[in-house]
């Protein structure tokens, strides 16, 4: 096994780099993917406490609420798995960016294939996230005209007392 010297670990430390801001920028991604999946979780279980408690119109805008929170935390936990995934598939990345080094071995191939699963994982943990937003947004602006409509029926039923 060849020790490399310093000036031959240089460029590989350089090289490095590039996975090493990849990690810590996912890492806030991850940050805000949780507290996104801390925040609806809370909410089904404010709503499933009030569950109970109601009936009618009510009780079955709160089961809607709740299946719609089920799956948004679905997807925001695909996200948080593909994240993560990309997060491990560069630290491997910058493992064997340094066995190649150590060890004067090509590995080009792995390298490669280790960067594309990494590109590919946070894209597909991104996608989804965007569509997790685009399903939050849905979601309120369900719970808005619900609002609307019970609302108007409270203004009815006052005005026609």
């Amino acid at each position: 096994m060849h020790t490399p010297s310093v000036s031959e670990l240089i460029p590989v430390l350089q090289t490095a780099i590039g996975p090493m801001i990849l990690i810590s920028g996912v890492g806030l991604l991850l940050l805000s993917m949780t507290n996104r999946l801390g925040r609806a979780i809370d909410r089904a279980r404010n709503l499933n406490s009030l569950f109970p408690e109601t009936s009618g119109n009510r009780h079955a805008r709160i089961q809607v609420q709740l299946q719609i929170l089920w799956k948004r935390a679905r997807m925001i936990r695909l996200s948080i798995t593909l994240a993560s995934m990309s997060v491990l598939a560069a630290a491997v990345l910058i493992i064997v960016l340094f066995i190649t080094a150590l060890w004067q071995f090509d590995a080009a191939w792995v390298i490669v294939v280790l960067f594309i699963v990494c590109m590919t994982c946070l894209i597909g943990s991104l996608v989804i996230f965007i569509h997790d937003i685009y399903q939050s947004l849905a979601a309120l602006k369900l719970g808005l005209i619900a609002a609307e409509e019970e609302n108007n029926l409270t203004t009815i039923r006052t005005n026609s007392d």
